[in-house]
């Protein structure tokens, strides 16, 4: 079973691959078609896309499931953009359709989690990517990363999990209409001993 990063040549047509997720953050999308119409020539797209390949899982019925950059994919989407090079990280197309989930759940390459928090069904995730739904937490929770309220992190999903956190104290109204308070608000949430046991936590040192 491969788990190497192998680029796979052969354009990929966006609106075939399959999320691993139910939602995505839709300020961050926007975010991402708007550094997108800026790379306004041939050349740069090209290059904005080489570096972006979209990391897949090769499953049954020979479909990719897409693993991360969710975002950057329907981003492209709203943009136009038809297909995508994609890089294989795992090969389960041997696997039974019926299992599939479960080993992708087991390999934490699925987070079926919807825009409260809440575990669903496999079944119950997009068929496509331009059904994802929007979660405000975790456009707020990226936002958070980048503005240095914690440190980007290799553990999956982690975004996902401060995103889980942020619900737990901020209204979800106030993320909608004054997102800058939100996201003053999650960095100062973000540096607190709560936060400690989420991944990228940089909050202040103890002199123990």
């Amino acid at each position: 079973m491969a788990h190497t990063r192998e680029p796979y040549v052969k354009p990929v047509p966006i609106m075939s691959l399959r999320p691993t997720q139910m939602t995505v953050g839709m300020h961050e999308v926007k975010e991402k078609r708007k550094r997108w119409r800026e790379h306004n020539s041939d050349k740069k797209r090209a290059e904005l896309l080489g570096k972006h390949m979209i990391p897949v899982v090769h499953g049954p019925d020979d479909r990719y499931y897409v693993v991360d950059h969710h975002h950057m994919a329907r981003a492209l989407h709203e943009e136009g953009v038809k297909d995508i090079l994609v890089t294989v990280i795992g090969d389960l197309t041997m696997v039974e359709r019926d299992v599939f989930w479960g080993v992708m759940d087991n390999k934490r390459w699925v987070y079926p989690y919807n825009s409260k928090g809440e575990r669903c069904h496999f079944r119950d995730i997009p068929k496509s990517i331009k059904d994802l739904k929007d979660d405000p937490f975790r456009s707020l929770a990226g936002e958070m990363r980048r503005a240095g309220g914690f440190a980007k992190d290799t553990t999956p999903f982690s975004e996902f999990l401060w995103a889980d956190f942020l619900r737990r104290h901020i209204p979800r109204k106030t993320v909608e209409n004054n997102f800058a308070k939100a996201l003053e608000k999650g960095l100062a949430l973000g540096r607190s001993g709560g936060a400690v046991y989420l991944p990228g936590w940089c909050g202040p040192a103890s002199d123990d």
